[in-house]
Parts: structure tokens; C-alpha cells; sequence
């Protein structure tokens, strides 16, 4: 057999060597790809962690908001709007109740009438009637004082003769005195009709006036304060005073929220505001509206917090670091956008 394989070979007539078993090679193929997938996986996870990842911060939506309440005591006797509606500029908010104030105006209304007709009164001057009358009197007393005057000449020459006693004398010497003090009475009395008020007088009914009218006005404002209107376009946002309740000066009674005004915030490490400046612009993400993207625009940096006594946390190099506020303002209107909503924002690896 070995000849004839010899005889074969030099012939050419020799078989080619056989084929390797095919499954041999199918086999081979699955683990050069499952090796080639793990060395891929290893290699992307190396470079993504090697990678500097993003910065990601957080911040809030904020609104104006104006808490108004209260500057006179009463009961809560209407409150027209609820919360969430929106209100304009004067709009009724809410009404309250005060008996006692109103009857305060009532009263101090008929005491500027009574001082009012006072001044009226003193501002006429004296009836005709009045002068009249003192005048009469003013000649009653003159007639008075002739009669006193003669009987005293007659009783004095009786007296020097011896005809008539020394206390009749007395007498009628009294009664010419006081007619003559009769007399200058009523002369003072005309004087004073026909004169008029004086100027203090006229002055202080004016003032009587004016204190009366300001005291109106006092009330009346207060009077104004039972009816609460609101004093710009805005949303109920919060109710603190139901129907029927009793609420004192300075208690809340709603919050109002401005929605034209709003703008997101933001509390940022020094270290992360580091160039930061107002002016600046930069892309946020809103996940209430499905990560609707926002442009904002920084217009205010301020910072947070003070320290009753810094000092360094470490005693080596460290330091503590200080908190900013940072406000951004919407570029343009963001329908949907409501206060309380989170904002968040990629802040550029730069500023780390």
C-alpha cells in the first residue's frame, strides 16, 4: 500500500490532504465576536469615565408675590374670587364687616354739620334783632341813669338844708352809681353786636371745622380699607380668611402672584459662579413641560448669609465657601411656566 501511495505521489495522482471538519470553523466565530464586543464595552467604559461628566443644577421658578392684608378689624363678610382665578387691577378681593366704624363716620359727619353751622352763624354776624334789643337797653339804661341823677341833686339839697337824713343820701348817691355802671353795660353790649365776633373766635370755629373734616377723613379711609381691591393684574395664589371670620390689622388675608413676573433661581457655590456675571445666558430645562428647553438671562448675583465669625474650616488651605443667589429672567414668555416648577441646567465645566 505504501508503494502504491509512492507510485501515486510521483504520478501526481495523490489526493489533496483533507479539508478540516466544518464545524470547527463555525465554532470559532461566535467567540471572536462575543471577544470583540467585551473589548468594545470595556474600551467605551473607560473613556466615558475618563471623560469629564456634566455639571447638573437645580433651581426653582419664583414669582412676584403681594401678600395683602388687612389694616381695619371686622368680619369677613364677602370674599368674591377663590383661588387660582385671575384678578385685574381693582378688582373686588374682599369685603369686611364693622358695624361700629361706620357708625363712627355717621357721628363724626353730624359733629362737622353742628361746628359748620357754628361758623356759619359766626361768619353772618349779629342779627338786627340782637342790635335793635341793645339798644334799647343802652337808652333804658341812660333814662335810668337821669332819673338816679336827679333824685341824687334833689336829696343832696334837702340833706344840706337839714331836710332829709344822711342815709337817704347814701341811697340814692348808690342807686346814681349803679345806673351810671348800668349805662356803660349796655353801651358795651352795643358795642360788642354791632362789632361782631372777634378774629380768635372766627379762627377757632374755622379750626373746629377743619379738625371736624379731618376726622371724616380719617374714618372714611378707614371705612375705604372694608373693601380690599386688588392693586395689579395678577392670580389668587393663597386665601388665609374664610366667610364670617374676624380678622385684626395686619393679618393676611390672600396672596396674590404676578405670572408677567417670573424668573427662575438658582443657589450656586462661589466656586461655581465663578465669571459669572449679570448678562449671561444660558439654556435650562423645565421637566413640568417635558423638558421644554428655556433661555434665560442672569440679572441679579447677590449673595447669601452672613458669618457672626469666619473662620476657616481647616486649618490648612481650606476655606469655607459662600452661597449666591443667582436669578435668571426667561428671554422670551414660557406659556405653562408656574412658581414652585424645577428648572434644572448642564453649567459648563468651565466654571467648576
Amino acid at each position: 500500500m505504501r508503494t502504491l501511495n509512492l507510485l501515486q505521489r510521483d504520478l501526481g495522482l495523490q489526493p489533496p490532504p483533507p479539508l478540516p471538519p466544518p464545524g470547527r470553523k463555525v465554532a470559532r466565530a461566535p467567540a471572536i465576536i462575543v471577544t470583540l464586543l467585551i473589548v468594545a464595552i470595556v474600551g467605551l467604559s473607560l473613556w466615558y469615565l475618563v471623560q469629564p461628566q456634566p455639571l447638573i443644577i437645580q433651581g426653582e421658578a419664583d414669582a412676584t408675590r403681594i401678600d395683602i392684608a388687612a389694616r381695619v378689624d371686622g368680619r369677613v363678610g364677602r370674599r368674591p374670587v377663590s383661588r387660582g382665578e385671575d384678578v385685574s387691577t381693582g378688582q373686588l378681593l374682599l369685603a369686611i364687616d364693622n358695624p361700629e366704624l361706620l357708625t363712627k363716620q355717621r357721628e363724626a359727619e353730624a359733629n362737622l354739620a353742628v361746628v359748620t353751622a357754628q361758623l356759619a352763624n359766626i361768619e353772618a354776624g349779629t342779627r338786627a334783632e340782637v342790635i335793635a334789643q341793645r339798644k334799647a337797653a343802652v337808652e333804658t339804661a341812660s333814662a335810668n341813669l337821669t332819673l338816679a341823677q336827679r333824685t341824687y341833686e334833689r336829696v343832696k339839697t334837702l340833706a344840706g338844708s337839714g331836710n332829709a337824713p344822711i342815709q337817704r343820701l347814701d341811697e340814692v348817691t348808690d342807686a346814681l352809681h349803679v345806673a351810671e355802671r348800668s349805662l356803660d353795660q349796655a353801651k358795651l353790649a352795643l358795642q360788642a353786636a354791632v362789632t361782631g365776633y372777634t378774629a380768635e373766635e372766627r379762627g377757632i370755629a374755622h379750626a373746629n371745622v377743619t379738625k371736624a373734616k379731618a376726622t371724616i377723613d380719617t374714618i372714611k379711609a378707614q371705612v375705604d380699607e372694608l373693601v380690599v381691591k386688588a392693586p395689579l393684574s395678577a392670580q389668587v395664589y393663597q386665601i388665609s380668611a374664610e366667610i364670617g371670620e374676624y380678622v385684626s390689622p395686619g393679618v393676611p388675608l390672600l396672596s396674590l402672584i404676578d405670572l408677567s413676573d417670573l424668573w427662575l433661581r438658582f443657589n450656586l457655590r462661589e466656586d461655581l459662579a465663578k465669571g459669572l456675571k449679570t448678562g449671561d445666558r444660558f439654556e435650562m430645562r423645565v421637566p413640568a413641560l417635558g423638558d421644554q428647553p428655556i433661555t434665560a438671562e442672569i440679572r441679579l448675583i447677590a449673595t447669601k448669609g452672613e458669618y457672626a465669625g469666619w473662620r476657616a474650616t481647616r486649618a490648612t488651605g481650606d476655606f469655607d465657601l459662600r452661597t449666591f443667589l443667582i436669578r435668571a429672567y426667561p428671554v422670551t414668555p414660557v406659556p405653562g411656566l408656574r412658581p414652585g416648577m424645577s428648572v434644572y441646567a448642564d453649567w459648563p465645566r468651565a466654571r467648576r
